[in-house]
């Protein structure tokens, strides 16, 4: 139960932050998220925290400007 509350309180605030969702959807899954992550298993678990990182990635590479300077230093051309 409690760890249910710690869910939705921590959906609540990303789904506050975000543009697509707002706290109350993230806090309902925030909730049900809890029960669903003690049922995996580790090996599970490690690959969806590593698809989540890889989409993130992705999603900031798409995002960003192409006329920025891929390292600091050098010249726009």
């Amino acid at each position: 139960m409690i760890g249910k509350l710690i869910g939705a309180g921590i959906g609540a605030k990303l789904g506050s932050e975000s543009r697509k969702m707002g706290g109350t959807t993230g806090a309902v899954l925030g909730a049900v998220a809890v029960p669903l992550v003690r049922r995996l298993r580790l090996p599970t678990l490690l690959a969806l925290v590593g698809g989540g990182y890889l989409v993130k990635r992705l999603a900031d590479k798409a995002e960003q400007d192409p006329t920025t300077p891929k390292t600091p230093g050098t010249p726009n051309t």
